[in-house]
């Protein structure tokens, strides 16, 4: 039994939610518009400002989409309210984040600086504090979008277990290895 399908969803004030046809939900907010296509077996009911998702049987592939359906929607909902956040720590010496407007550009230990172009959905900024590792920070409405951005930039240079150098988000542990000399 899907528990997350089963929540019921509370539109916040000033947040307007339709279904257009083809089952698109569109939720508009304070911080723009966003949409989802949900699987046609999925029906949603709209009250006043509760959305509730349902599902015609209990097979394996409807619980799985009632509680996706339902999760996906509430980021929306989310999204166009307050919005997400992700801040990346680069660790390494010489490692450097500059930003203008949505262009990155990121020294990162290779011969070449790399400039990364930000969708223009997300807002992008970062600091370099002396004594303090360069951040990054993602802003934006669109979970997927943040967060699949936010890995494309980890993966310009993952962690790497021995000293830890890389891109990272903050706050995630990187598993650490023994060096050689502990081998003996």
């Amino acid at each position: 039994m899907s528990r997350i399908g089963k929540k019921i969803i509370e539109l916040p004030q000033g947040v307007t939610l339709t279904v257009g046809s083809g089952n698109v939900v569109t939720v508009k907010g304070p911080k723009g518009e966003l949409s989802q296509e949900v699987d046609r077996d999925i029906t949603i009911e709209v009250n006043q400002n509760i959305v509730e998702f349902k599902r015609p049987t209990d097979q394996i592939r409807h619980r799985a989409l009632h509680g996706l359906y339902r999760a996906l929607v509430n980021n929306l909902v989310v999204g166009v309210t307050t919005g997400f956040k992700k801040e990346l720590e680069l660790v390494g010496v010489g490692y450097k984040a500059a930003n203008q407007g949505n262009v990155l550009d990121l020294s990162l230990g290779y011969s070449h600086n790399i400039i990364f172009e930000v969708p223009k959905e997300l807002k992008v900024s970062t600091t370099q504090e002396k004594g303090d590792n360069p951040r990054i920070f993602l802003e934006g409405s669109d979970k997927q979008l943040l967060g699949q951005v936010a890995a494309k930039i980890r993966s310009l240079r993952k962690p790497e277990p021995y000293k830890g150098k890389g891109v990272k988000y903050k706050g995630e542990y990187i598993r650490r290895k023994a060096g050689k000399a502990a081998g003996k």
